[in-house]
């Protein structure tokens, strides 16, 4: 003979009135038999080429599969199970990181915003290319510090700062702020998401 002791009555008795509760709100609880549909269509990247890449948005580094059709459209971008760090998993931006090739609302040409105006107008990446090294050039040369107040040598400009990018992996930061540290800047910041 079993003994039902006060722990078990209690268990036996809540899961006896969840389920008349739960059939009293229209659940059907009896088996139900389900057929899965037959697929007919072809996946859209079965013969898409899949190129490994890494998340640009912070510096976990996950793993992102990016698929091309033949003319290399990305056709798809999902996290990678093989890759080490991720093992497949990601966060909401980097699994909407397939905006970034595919996005209707995506500026496809440079516009300029001149000071004071309310109004943007496209220009051509050589002249803004010209326009922004000009700026820089002006604002070092402006700001420039040969020698602080003791007479020491500290070749730095004060007018400038970087806040770099989270869109950059290692070796472009490096490249990134040797090119900085070449102009003189010291203050030097990276912002993965700010």
């Amino acid at each position: 003979m079993s003994v039902i002791t006060r722990r078990d009555f209690l268990k036996i008795s809540g899961v006896t009135a969840a389920g008349l509760t739960l059939s009293q709100l229209g659940f059907d609880l009896t088996p139900a038999q389900v057929y899965a549909a037959e697929l007919r269509t072809e996946l859209r990247i079965k013969d898409a080429k899949e190129t490994p890449t890494i998340c640009c948005y912070c510096s976990v580094s996950c793993g992102i599969l990016v698929s091309a059709d033949k003319k290399g459209n990305v056709i798809n971008a999902e996290g990678d199970p093989d890759h080490p760090i991720s093992e497949g998993a990601l966060c909401a931006k980097g699994a909407s990181s397939y905006q970034i090739a595919v996005n209707p609302h995506r500026l496809q040409k440079v516009r300029y915003r001149a000071p004071n105006s309310d109004k943007w107008k496209e220009v051509s990446w050589d002249w803004a290319l010209d326009k922004i090294a000009a700026s820089i050039k002006k604002s070092r040369d402006k700001s420039f510090v040969e020698k602080n107040k003791d007479g020491k040598v500290v070749n730095r400009t004060d007018g400038i700062a970087s806040v770099g990018s989270a869109a950059m992996d290692n070796e472009e930061c490096w490249l990134y702020q040797t090119f900085l540290r070449s102009l003189g800047l010291v203050y030097i910041e990276h912002q993965a998401r700010i």
